[in-house]
């Protein structure tokens, strides 16, 4: 086919012009499209949600889409050139006759016959709109447009879900998201002062925005930084800020602001404060601090013990919540493998990484993990120990107690029999049932690798030690010969007589007469014959019931065994297994502990016969010596109460009552809502003394029944009892030799 070129013709023309509505509508749609995405970042953006980081967010994305729709629109404007608007022409006009691209060649190059059909074409081309050739559906435009707009209206009207913890912190009461607004009645402080600002820079690690107080006494996060902003109503010559046992801090001057000062204190302990102002002072007010709380782990499973027993999966589910008030930033899981039993005991400690993230150090995540023992390189009999620990973005730290997996040891005999007898009676093979089924299991892993006669070979193998072992339990059981085993299922004709070759010896004992055999033969039932199987007394009936069950186990599985069909065979040794460790746990053998048993009581000869010769009279003493602590306290209680009662006050009780006050300071200081304001009533009696006012009953009232609150119990300490009663002479003679 000739190369397409286009040539400025009335033809191509109509071409151009279809080219170019076409481009226009689709940027109509892109703008729509583009419109419906920016709508919901601008209202996000004009509600100020997430603060600083979230309007920069939406800057970002505004930018980003704009990007993404200008690379569209240049990839169409690639896409779309005249032949491909050829094309679409041919096929949505079936007039054209599939010969549209005939007006982009050159004339001269075209045949007779290809002339005369791009003539009819133009001819044709020319009787369609190009608005109509060049429709676009903008369905996908204004679905997505409204969309937006819709999501922006929900955007309006929702409340700012962005607020985090910290954020919605400050809506308490006392508080202000607002960092210029005032404390409130700012002149019950002090009469000088106009206004006051107290302005709370939470630490990094809260992640919470400034925020105001509008309450002189408030709670802040441990290593805030407070700002007190202080405007007066006339120039001060001293303007000092009083912490309970610190030095005064000064507030200078604000540049540049007339009458106004400042401070800033980093809290990290509760404390109380007041403002002194040209030597006047204002009430106590109370700074309480919120410390930051360690993370909490809450384990939903495993169990603090867990057993893993033989057969089962060895994984153990991990299932935990993290929780933190300010937000985690790490936490791991530490494992210790122990191995092997007595001194030889090994330990392996390795950090478990955990499927969680941590980004943006969330407040709350849930653990949800399956740990495979297996690859920790467990085995059976190895125990796991494990814990979780946690930090939070700060100095918080909490771990978990340890959890301890044990997977089962088959091969251990759980008997009590070695603590009281010193001897173990179970033999060394009754661990050997273990064995076989891990060699079976192990043949069937490798079936496929192995060829018929390997595997029947090895399958036949484990069959003979089934057989040695059914050998050797059968031998509690009076099986000692094979010919004998399984005799008692045989019907009784078939079991009267005797062979030569039974392993018996049937021919009287030498020089034993006829008449000792037949007297042998009356003692044969009350005689112990351990070859016998009715007459096995290794075990009680009932055990030896489960172990012939087991031996019946051990027959099927050895069937299956020698037949080539070991994975048939599996569940009759587990069987096996399982009887012979319900046979070791009946097998227990108990003594009993000796003790001292005491004489019984005569009572006949003692009850209800009134004799008190032998019975004498205790006597002790003991001297209680109450600790003295709060002596100024004690001390104002009392006075406080003959004040009330109308005694006039002196200069001694202002200095009593301000050293009480200082006492009740440090309660004030953990409990500022109970003793705070009896503080400030302390300060005002004291006032009232040195100017030589009328005392407040009121005042007396709170501050005497805060004093009884903050006074302790009295400790009663036990002294030693000593005896009324004077000591024997003869006890007292040898005290004195001794010396």
């Amino acid at each position: 086919m000739p190369h397409l070129t286009s040539h400025i013709t009335p033809s191509t023309t109509v071409l151009s012009q279809v080219q170019a509505q076409y481009l226009r509508r689709k940027a109509g749609i892109l703008a729509l499209q583009e419109l419906g995405m920016v709508v919901p970042l601008l209202v996000w953006m004009y509600r100020d949600w997430g603060g600083i980081g979230g309007g920069t967010a939406a800057v970002l994305l505004i930018l980003l889409t704009l990007g993404l729709q200008a690379m569209r629109w240049r990839e169409l404007q690639k896409r779309t050139d005249l032949p491909k608007i050829a094309r679409h022409l041919n096929r949505k006009y079936p007039q054209l006759e599939e010969s549209a691209e005939l007006l982009l060649q050159p004339e001269e190059q075209l045949g007779l016959l290809p002339q005369l059909q791009r003539q009819r074409t133009a001819s044709a081309l020319e009787q369609i709109s190009p608005k109509e050739a060049s429709s676009v559906s903008f369905k996908r435009g204004w679905i997505m447009l409204f969309a937006g707009i819709t999501l922006a209206a929900g955007l309006w009207f929702l409340p700012d879900f962005t607020q985090t913890q910290a954020k919605t912190a400050t809506t308490r009461p006392g508080t202000s998201a607002n960092v210029n607004e005032p404390v409130a009645q700012p002149k019950a402080i002090l009469p000088a002062i106009e206004q006051m600002h107290l302005r709370i820079s939470p630490p990094s690690y809260t992640r919470k925005a400034p925020y105001a107080v509008t309450t002189p006494s408030f709670k802040v996060e441990a290593g805030a930084q407070v700002t007190w902003t202080v405007q007066t109503n006339q120039a001060v010559a001293s303007l000092q800020l009083l912490l309970s046992n610190q030095k005064p801090i000064p507030l200078r001057q604000v540049p540049r602001q007339k009458n106004t000062y400042t401070a800033s204190l980093t809290v990290t302990q509760a404390t109380l404060y007041h403002l002194r102002l040209n030597g006047q002072a204002s009430d106590f007010y109370s700074i309480e601090v919120i410390p930051d709380e360690a993370p909490a782990i809450t384990v939903q499973k495993p169990k603090q013990y867990t057993e893993i027993l033989f057969g089962e999966p060895q994984r153990v589910t991990v299932q935990a919540s993290l929780r933190d008030d300010y937000g985690l930033q790490s936490a791991e899981l530490i494992a210790t493998v122990a191995k092997g039993e007595g001194e030889a005991v090994k330990f392996r400690e390795q950090r478990i990484p955990l499927n969680l993230s941590f980004s943006g150090q969330p407040r709350q995540v849930q653990l949800n993990q399956t740990l495979n023992l297996q690859q920790l390189g467990m085995t059976y009999s190895d125990e796991l120990y494990f814990y979780l620990q946690a930090q939070d973005n700060h100095r918080g730290y909490t771990r978990t107690e340890a959890f301890l997996v044990e997977i089962e040891d088959t091969t251990v005999v759980e008997t009590m029999d070695d603590m009281s007898l010193g001897v173990n009676p179970n033999p060394e093979y009754f661990r050997s049932q273990r064995q076989i089924i891990i060699d079976t299991e192990k043949l069937i892993q490798e079936q496929k690798g192995l060829t018929q006669t390997v595997f029947q070979e090895r399958s036949n193998n484990i069959g003979v030690d089934q057989k040695l072992l059914r050998l050797r339990y059968g031998k509690f059981l009076g099986e000692e010969f094979e010919s004998t085993i399984g005799a008692a299922a045989l019907p009784p004709e078939l079991t009267e007589g005797h062979t030569v070759d039974d392993g018996h010896d049937h021919s009287p004992k030498k020089g034993a007469s006829e008449h000792e055999a037949k007297m042998g033969e009356l003692l044969d039932p009350y005689l112990h014959k351990h070859d016998q199987e009715e007459a096995a007394t290794f075990f009680e009936p009932a055990i030896k019931a489960q172990l012939k069950g087991a031996l019946a186990q051990m027959w099927e599985a050895e069937l299956r065994l020698r037949t080539g069909r070991p994975k048939e065979a599996l569940p009759f040794e587990y069987k096996a297994l399982r009887m012979l460790k319900d046979v070791q746990q009946k097998s227990r053998v108990y003594v009993k502990k000796s003790g001292f048993e005491p004489p019984p009581l005569k009572e006949p000869e003692k009850r209800l016969t009134g004799d008190l010769s032998k019975v004498q009279t205790y006597q002790a003493q003991r001297k209680e010596k109450p600790i003295e602590t709060a002596t100024a306290a004690r001390q104002a209680l009392q006075r406080v109460a003959q004040l009330r009662q109308g005694t006039k006050p002196s200069s001694m009780d202002a200095a009593l009552l301000e050293r009480a006050g200082q006492e009740l300071g440090k309660a004030a200081v953990r409990e500022p809502g109970t003793y705070l304001r009896a503080l400030q009533d302390v300060r005002q009696l004291t006032q009232d003394i040195r100017a030589q006012r009328d005392l407040c009953v009121d005042c007396l009232t709170r501050v005497e029944a805060a004093l009884h609150r903050f006074l302790p119990v009295s400790a009663k300490t036990v002294q030693k009892p000593v005896s009324a009663g004077a000591p024997k002479k003869l006890a007292q003679d040898y005290f004195n030799r001794l010396n």
